[in-house]
Protein backbone atom coordinates (compact mmCIF):
# COMPACT_ATOMS: atom_id res chain seq x y z
CA UNK A 1 0.00 0.00 0.00
CA UNK A 2 1.26 3.44 -0.84
CA UNK A 3 1.73 6.21 1.68
CA UNK A 4 1.01 9.78 0.62
CA UNK A 5 2.61 12.64 2.56
CA UNK A 6 1.58 16.27 2.11
CA UNK A 7 3.27 19.43 3.38
CA UNK A 8 6.33 17.50 4.47
CA UNK A 9 8.99 19.20 6.57
CA UNK A 10 12.23 17.67 7.82
CA UNK A 11 10.53 16.54 11.07
CA UNK A 12 6.95 15.81 10.09
CA UNK A 13 4.24 15.86 7.45
CA UNK A 14 1.04 17.86 8.02
CA UNK A 15 -1.00 15.12 6.34
CA UNK A 16 -0.28 11.41 5.91
CA UNK A 17 -2.73 9.22 4.00
CA UNK A 18 -2.51 5.44 4.14
CA UNK A 19 -4.97 2.61 3.62
CA UNK A 20 -8.04 4.86 3.56
CA UNK A 21 -7.04 6.77 6.69
CA UNK A 22 -5.93 10.40 7.07
CA UNK A 23 -3.54 11.37 9.86
CA UNK A 24 -2.98 15.03 10.68
CA UNK A 25 0.00 16.39 12.57
CA UNK A 26 -0.82 18.34 15.72
CA UNK A 27 -2.87 21.36 14.67
CA UNK A 28 -2.58 24.78 16.29
CA UNK A 29 -4.19 28.19 16.04
CA UNK A 30 -2.74 30.67 13.58
CA UNK A 31 -2.66 33.45 16.19
CA UNK A 32 -1.28 32.55 19.60
CA UNK A 33 -2.53 35.83 21.08
CA UNK A 34 -6.14 34.63 21.20
CA UNK A 35 -7.94 33.17 24.20
CA UNK A 36 -8.80 29.45 24.39
CA UNK A 37 -12.03 29.82 22.42
CA UNK A 38 -10.39 31.73 19.60
CA UNK A 39 -7.46 29.31 19.47
CA UNK A 40 -9.88 26.37 19.46
CA UNK A 41 -11.90 27.86 16.57
CA UNK A 42 -8.72 28.50 14.58
CA UNK A 43 -7.40 25.01 15.29
CA UNK A 44 -10.66 23.41 14.16
CA UNK A 45 -10.64 25.54 11.00
CA UNK A 46 -7.15 24.21 10.25
CA UNK A 47 -8.37 20.65 10.83
CA UNK A 48 -11.25 21.18 8.39
CA UNK A 49 -8.98 22.72 5.76
CA UNK A 50 -6.45 19.88 5.90
CA UNK A 51 -9.11 17.18 5.93
CA UNK A 52 -10.67 18.72 2.82
CA UNK A 53 -7.27 18.79 1.13
CA UNK A 54 -6.86 15.09 1.94
CA UNK A 55 -10.33 14.30 0.55
CA UNK A 56 -12.12 13.85 3.87
CA UNK A 57 -14.15 16.01 6.26
CA UNK A 58 -15.16 16.29 9.91
CA UNK A 59 -18.06 13.85 9.43
CA UNK A 60 -15.42 11.11 9.00
CA UNK A 61 -13.40 11.78 12.16
CA UNK A 62 -12.22 8.62 13.88
CA UNK A 63 -10.11 9.95 16.74
CA UNK A 64 -9.00 13.31 18.13
CA UNK A 65 -6.48 13.89 20.92
CA UNK A 66 -6.70 17.36 22.44
CA UNK A 67 -3.77 18.80 24.36
CA UNK A 68 -4.60 21.72 26.66
CA UNK A 69 -2.01 23.92 28.29
CA UNK A 70 -4.33 24.24 31.29
CA UNK A 71 -7.31 22.02 32.14
CA UNK A 72 -8.97 25.14 33.55
CA UNK A 73 -9.74 25.87 29.85
CA UNK A 74 -11.61 22.55 29.41
CA UNK A 75 -15.16 23.97 29.60
CA UNK A 76 -14.42 26.94 27.31
CA UNK A 77 -12.70 24.69 24.75
CA UNK A 78 -15.62 22.23 24.89
CA UNK A 79 -18.12 25.03 24.22
CA UNK A 80 -16.43 25.60 20.85
CA UNK A 81 -15.89 21.88 20.21
CA UNK A 82 -19.53 21.00 20.95
CA UNK A 83 -20.76 23.61 18.47
CA UNK A 84 -18.33 22.32 15.81
CA UNK A 85 -18.59 18.52 16.03
CA UNK A 86 -21.37 16.99 13.96
CA UNK A 87 -24.25 15.50 15.98
CA UNK A 88 -24.02 11.73 15.96
CA UNK A 89 -20.52 11.85 14.40
CA UNK A 90 -18.36 12.52 17.46
CA UNK A 91 -14.98 10.75 17.23
CA UNK A 92 -13.22 8.80 19.92
CA UNK A 93 -11.56 11.57 21.91
CA UNK A 94 -9.04 12.16 24.66
CA UNK A 95 -8.18 15.48 26.29
CA UNK A 96 -5.05 15.87 28.37
CA UNK A 97 -3.09 18.67 29.96
CA UNK A 98 0.35 19.11 28.41
CA UNK A 99 3.28 21.47 28.35
CA UNK A 100 3.14 22.70 24.75
CA UNK A 101 6.10 23.88 22.71
CA UNK A 102 5.32 27.62 23.06
CA UNK A 103 3.83 29.12 26.24
CA UNK A 104 1.31 31.11 24.17
CA UNK A 105 -0.19 27.94 22.66
CA UNK A 106 -3.30 26.96 24.63
CA UNK A 107 -4.57 24.01 22.56
CA UNK A 108 -3.24 21.49 20.05
CA UNK A 109 -5.17 18.69 18.33
CA UNK A 110 -4.02 15.49 16.68
CA UNK A 111 -6.58 14.01 14.28
CA UNK A 112 -7.29 10.71 12.53
CA UNK A 113 -10.08 10.48 9.94
CA UNK A 114 -11.36 8.07 7.31
CA UNK A 115 -11.52 8.71 3.59
CA UNK A 116 -14.88 8.24 1.84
Amino acid sequence: MSIQRLHTESRYSEIVIHNGTVYLAGQLADDYAGDIQRQTRETLASVERLLAEAGSDKSRLLSVTIYLKDMADYAAMNAVWDAWVMPGRAPARACVEAALYDPRVLVEMSVVAALP
